[in-house]
């Protein structure tokens, strides 16, 4: 009699779990992903509507017969100046192997950008260049990365490399920017790690090397999304679906058309994985370095609110849950993250120039902001030390070491030397094992 009610009591508390789990994850909304981030500040977050801009400069193709319309041309044609685009490669070019992308000198803000464009539903190279991976398949400077993007940054640096480097010869105070939009920004993260490897191959220091990703996809493991916070920075609207599911990407956009469904399902999968768990996995991928969450839209509130921008290097909760939002998909587009980005600048340098801090105060606030930017930098490190992610047997280590200027992973490039492609260059640092798989040399001269 006993055992006979204490069955259906069970039932109860477990249907209860189980919906009081459902409604937490439905009821999550974009904004709390980042309800304990400082603000950021304008100086930071001012490169990236301008990136953005410089991205969409990518949608014209001058070579299509039919050329795709420009988003927003007004937003385009003061910034943009079509005599500064020094390189531009659109899908006759680059034949599949990455998104169209150009060179852009920046000569008001002395900066060299390399831009890619982001997916292209038409396009089947772009969906074999997302299929080109799987879990844990490629092992990366101590972590994990997608395969296929890699490759792709591995093409791009291969045919601009010798450009890149003599534009920074030629403007030594220039920095080096990567950015993109979606599958371009994590062909940009990629390029910025290959590059940061090997400085001496373009004649360039980390500090003058940066990367800005735009609605980035999930593409390296945790590690490294972390350890490179300091050059890689994400740009992420809202409720922006991409950033936020760790689905493979190739399952997303198989699924393009019964995309809410495939959200839903990986929205309540997660809300039952333990966070911890989900942290230990090395394998699983997340958004690069430091995050710029714009949040224009608050709970149980109905419009848009004037947008605010909130920054850290976050460890726990990365961006692990799946907002179920109608806004999810349309908050990914290039054009919104503009247009909200710039009005969410506008409002900062309102606020300071209302302030009227004299110059040395704002000289001084800038150094404070920076000293705190490398003080969270390390408090993250030090916090994904302690998670002890395990998998990942390397010389470099998991989580800790120091920063070289130059990585000895490589060969030094010379003029007595022969040219090596940048494809060979990331070759060099992997090996099969006895079941065939892809790991890390062992034997790195760094060890």
């Amino acid at each position: 009699m006993s055992l006979a009610c204490g069955l259906p009591l069970l039932e109860c508390v477990y249907c209860l779990g189980c919906a009081r789990w459902a409604v937490k994850r439905c009821l999550h909304t974009g904004d709390r992903d980042s309800a304990t981030w400082g603000h950021a500040a304008a100086a930071d977050f001012a490169p990236v509507p301008r990136m953005c801009r410089i991205i969409m400069a990518n949608y014209d193709d001058p070579s299509s017969p039919t050329p795709t319309p420009t988003p927003t041309p007004p937003l385009l044609s003061p910034t943009v100046d079509p005599a500064n685009i020094v390189r531009r490669r659109t899908y006759a070019h680059t034949r599949g192997r990455v998104t169209p992308y150009l060179v852009y000198l920046d000569h008001a803000h002395a900066d060299i950008v390399l831009a890619l464009r982001g997916l292209n539903l038409g396009r089947e190279s772009d969906y074999a260049l997302l299929l080109d991976n799987r879990l844990g398949k490629r092992r990366f400077d101590g972590g994990y990365v997608h395969n296929g993007l890699l490759r792709a940054a591995g093409w791009v640096l291969d045919k601009e490399c010798d450009l890149l480097r003599d534009l920074l010869h030629r403007y030594p105070d220039y920095t080096l920017t990567f950015t993109g939009h979606s599958l371009g920004a994590g062909v940009a993260a990629m390029l910025t790690m290959v590059v940061v490897l090997n400085l001496d191959k373009l004649g360039v220091c980390r500090s003058r090397t940066r990367c800005y990703a735009v609605a980035p996809a999930r593409c390296m493991s945790l590690n490294l999304a972390v350890r490179y916070a300091d050059v890689i920075n994400s740009v992420v609207l809202q409720d922006d679906f991409l950033p936020r599911t760790a689905t493979p990407l190739e399952d997303i956009f198989k699924s393009i058309l019964c995309l809410p469904c495939l959200l839903c399902l990986r929205c309540l999968k997660d809300t039952c994985i333990p966070e911890d768990a989900l942290l230990k996995d090395p394998r699983r991928l997340y958004a690069p370095g430091r995050i710029y969450h714009i949040v224009e839209r608050k709970s149980f509130r109905c419009g848009r609110y004037p947008p605010v921008v909130k920054t850290a290097v976050p460890v726990d909760g990365r961006f692990e849950h799946v907002v179920l939002s109608c806004n999810a998909t349309m908050d990914h587009a290039i054009i919104w993250i503009e247009r909200e980005g710039q009005k969410a600048l506008d409002l900062m340098l309102e606020k300071e120039n209302a302030m009227s801090v004299p110059s040395d105060q704002q000289m001084e606030r800038d150094e404070t902001v920076q000293r705190e930017h490398v003080e969270e930098h390390k408090a993250a490190l030090r916090r994904a030390a302690t998670l002890s992610v395990s998998g990942i047997a390397s010389a470099y280590g998991t989580f800790g070491g120091t920063w070289p200027e130059r990585s000895e992973s490589f060969p030094l490039s010379g003029s007595k030397q022969p040219r090596v492609s940048w494809d060979d260059l990331i070759e060099q640092v992997f090996e099969k094992d006895e079941d065939g798989q892809i790991v890390l040399r062992s034997s790195s001269p760094s060890s």
